[in-house]
């Protein structure tokens, strides 16, 4: 039989704060945070972004100002 319980507790509120701050001196509680889900880039993808909003922000194909040195 498995004894553990799961709790979600929202620490955005103070009463979550004051909840989560009273279980980490707790011997017997194991916290885990979450990871968020975050979407990755590769360094080609953010490389040809910057070279679009360079271009967009300054008005030249930065693409071909590369080609031309």
């Amino acid at each position: 039989m498995n004894n553990k319980v799961i709790a979600t507790i929202d620490i955005s509120r103070p009463s979550g704060r004051k909840i989560l701050r009273e279980l980490q001196n707790k011997s017997a509680v194991k916290l885990e945070y979450p990871i968020p889900e975050v979407k990755t880039y590769t360094l080609e993808d953010v490389y040809e972004r910057g070279l679009d909003k360079l271009s967009v922000h300054y008005g030249v194909d930065m693409r071909r100002l590369k080609s031309d040195l």
